[in-house]
């Protein structure tokens, strides 16, 4: 659906397709609803500020995704916002009607096997840039994930980790990464490059039922090496425990089956799925 239509196709001259100006989100749908529909709507509205794009009234959004998804139990619902069509040339006018694109996908095969068995990881030669203007959104522009995770076809490495220009660990090509080390859970600062995750901000937010004190700084790969228990996270995979990063093992630990099992029955509330 494009602009409330059914459409699959959208001007040759939208800024989005042009220059990547745009965000987007992608929503888990379980029993016929968008899981955390408040949480990615703000990061939504967020990223849409963040550029400069007017953003697009979360009731349309939700009615039009509403009809995409009916009839759906389960899928993978992705909401894209553009700038829309200005012309020619890197400069915005503010004329611009912003393009609203609302695709439904499939969910994917393998989410659910890895939480059990968990996923062998490995690090990426592509490095992240750092720019604190878009620090933290998501928006359109992934060409330093699609460099990273063309790095590798090995059906049996599900994830790559990225690093900055500096060592310091970011995050996943597609996924937040957290650490935890004598019961402390420590995850990489955003606020200068990569993506802050829906179920990032859930995780640290479950880490204060357990309890357990949360760390957000600078890591590196000695406080990878040094871990006693490695898992990462997005809105569709959930938590996903790593077993290996190269040649380094790690246990499916005790603290990560308990952030799985609070998340778990998160999931089992029902007010979870619009909140």
């Amino acid at each position: 659906m494009i602009n409330g239509q059914a459409a699959d196709g959208i001007s040759s001259l939208d800024r989005g397709l042009l220059y990547g100006d745009g965000v987007f989100e992608s929503i888990g749908v379980e029993a016929g609803q968008p899981r955390f529909w408040l949480r990615h709507l703000a990061r939504l509205a967020a990223g849409c500020e963040r550029l400069g794009i007017p953003q697009p009234e979360g009731e349309r959004l939700l009615e039009e995704s509403r009809l995409v998804i009916s009839g759906v139990n389960r899928g993978v619902l992705k909401i894209i916002v553009t700038r829309g069509c200005t012309g020619r040339g890197y400069r915005p006018t503010n004329d611009a009607i912003p393009t609203r694109i609302i695709q439904l996908h499939p969910w994917p095969d393998d989410t659910g096997t890895c939480h059990g068995s968990g996923v062998r990881v490995r690090l990426c030669r592509q490095r992240l840039g750092h720019n604190p203007a878009l620090a933290g959104i998501k928006h359109l522009n992934r060409l330093e994930q699609v460099l990273a995770r063309g790095e590798w076809a090995d059906p049996g490495i599900h994830e790559g980790l990225l690093l900055d220009g500096h060592g310091c660990l970011v995050e996943g090509t597609m996924s937040n990464l957290f650490l935890i080390r004598d019961r402390v859970l420590m995850t990489p600062d955003l606020s200068r490059c990569g993506v802050a995750g829906i179920l990032r901000t859930v995780v640290m937010e479950l880490a204060a039922k357990v309890p357990m004190p949360l760390q957000i700084r600078a890591l590196g790969l000695d406080d990878l090496r040094g871990a006693d228990e490695v898992f990462l996270t997005n809105s569709l995979i959930g938590i996903w425990p790593v077993i290996a990063v190269e040649d380094r093992p790690y246990r499916r630990g005790t603290l990560t089956c308990r952030l799985q099992e609070l998340l778990k029955d998160l999931s089992s509330d029902g007010d979870a799925w619009l909140n």
